[in-house]
């Protein structure tokens, strides 16, 4: 069909007296649509109006709003109307999401139950002066009653799991009690996969929520909808509490938040057009779950890399942690006289905890089959290549087990891997001298070996000895 344009300059030009030819060389248009439009009026017709095609999924625009708003992807909000008996095709449905997305923007104003509720988030409010007077990157956290909007919030100086954590615990103990559901951003702080219907949730945050007894529901992404309620919040004591202002340092910041916050909970609400305090006192507060006995005590933990021989290093002290997970980043947990060990969450290795320096707790099931010895197996299969150097090498090998019970490995592995570069017989006798001075580390028999003092009489003195091989005999 020809645009209203085109329509409009045919027209003005046959008014002009031109002829068909001469309108359709001068618009470029075939002869055939020039008489068309001429012919339709001499008939006395205006610009046909575009008749508007429905579209099949016109009548079940209500229901795709609805799947829309419970998060369901194009693909299944198709399915479940082809279910309901629906013939059209995906790509109809496809057009008619993207419709009513670019449009219309109709969201589902959500409504909650008394102290069913929370909604938390952090805002970033730029450079804020610590106690220290140094000026350091600050966010604040934010925890709405969403029935109530009853508000809590505190400056932080960062996002880590750990802060996210207590910030929930000082809002419940502020409101005097924990709401059923919190809903939470898609934070790294609180969610490993920003994914609504398989979320992995990081263990201790889960565990915090199973100690307090709330369910933690996080929000869907590209869905602001879901913690709206927050992120006003987030912008309301950005723009009226921080915008503007300077602090001493960050307990004069907190103090004046404190003060503020009680003041903004008492003004009426924009939306519910109440007092968020009065609502909270007269009807949420008792709502609550109650606090626990106690509070949650955050375990010290952190992140180690397993070392190649199955172990990690934790407070100067070396724990086992099974073959598979070699070269991986495990998650540790300390507590006083534990040490748990978990790779995705999931526990897999559980050690006493070790409070001297430099030991070793190994559970040989850690290590594959074919590494699996006892102790006594472990210890026999290197007295047996002591014992191939020679009789002074096997004895130096029962007194370095003797004197270097927890260690003793690392100072024989030393001195078979001299057979590198030394004939046993060479290697023996030194293993003989060391033996002779009571000296019984790998860095004597190298030195010796290196030094040639394995071809010395063994009744030079000892300071004779110490002159010219350095003192490297104790």
């Amino acid at each position: 069909m020809l645009g209203l344009a085109m329509y409009t300059t045919i027209k003005t030009l046959w008014k002009l007296g031109k002829s068909k030819s001469e309108i359709a060389r001068l618009t470029r248009h075939d002869w055939k649509t020039v008489n068309k439009v001429i012919k339709a009026l001499e008939k006395g017709n205006e610009y046909p109006e575009a008749k508007k095609r429905k579209s099949v999924v016109d009548p079940l625009k209500e229901m795709v709003m609805k799947m829309l708003e419970e998060g369901l992807s194009g693909v299944r909000i198709h399915e479940e109307l082809v279910r309901e008996g629906f013939s059209g095709s995906y790509s109809s449905v496809k057009k008619c999401i993207r419709k009513l997305k670019r449009k219309e923007n109709i969201f589902v104003r959500i409504h909650t139950a008394c102290g069913q509720e929370a909604q938390v988030d952090f805002g970033y409010i730029g450079m804020i002066r610590d106690n220290n007077g140094k000026r350091r990157k600050s966010w604040v956290f934010n925890m709405k009653l969403s029935y109530s909007r009853y508000d809590y919030y505190e400056k932080v100086y960062d996002q880590r799991v750990e802060t996210f954590i207590n910030c929930h615990i000082n809002a419940f103990e502020y409101f005097g009690g924990v709401p059923e559901v919190v809903r939470i951003d898609n934070l790294k702080a609180a969610v490993l996969k920003a994914n609504f219907y398989e979320v992995v949730y990081q263990r201790i945050y889960k565990c915090f929520a199973e100690y307090y007894g709330f369910r933690p529901l996080p929000c869907r992404i590209y869905h602001p909808n879901d913690k709206g309620k927050v992120e006003s919040g987030i912008k309301y004591v950005k723009g009226n509490f921080f915008k503007g202002r300077d602090f001493r340092d960050g307990t004069d910041c907190d103090i004046k938040l404190r003060e503020w916050t009680k003041r903004a909970n008492k003004r009426v609400h924009g939306t519910t057009k109440k007092v968020p305090a009065d609502v909270f006192e007269e009807e949420e507060r008792q709502r609550l779950l109650p606090l626990p006995e106690t509070r949650y005590q955050l375990p010290a933990g952190g992140t180690r890399r397993v070392y190649h021989d199955c172990h990690i290093f934790v407070d100067s002290n070396y724990y086992s942690v099974p073959f598979e997970y070699v070269g991986k980043e495990v998650e540790i947990e300390l507590e006083e006289n534990l040490l748990r060990i978990y790779y995705q969450s999931r526990q897999i290795a559980l050690h006493k905890r070790i409070h001297g320096r430099g030991e070793f707790s190994t559970d040989t099931n850690h290590y594959p089959p074919y590494k699996q010895y006892s102790e006594t197996q472990y210890q026999e299969k290197y007295q047996i290549k002591m014992k191939e150097i020679g009789t002074f090498a096997e004895q130096l090998f029962f007194l370095i087990l003797k004197e270097q019970k927890s260690y003793w490995s690392q100072s024989v592995k030393g001195i078979l891997a001299l057979r590198r570069k030394y004939p046993v017989e060479i290697l023996d006798q030194a293993c003989k001298r060391a033996l002779a001075y009571g000296a019984y580390r790998y860095q004597t028999v190298k030195n010796i070996c290196e030094n040639g003092a394995y071809a010395l009489p063994l009744e030079f003195e000892s300071t004779q000895q110490e002159g010219r091989f350095g003192g490297e005999y104790t």
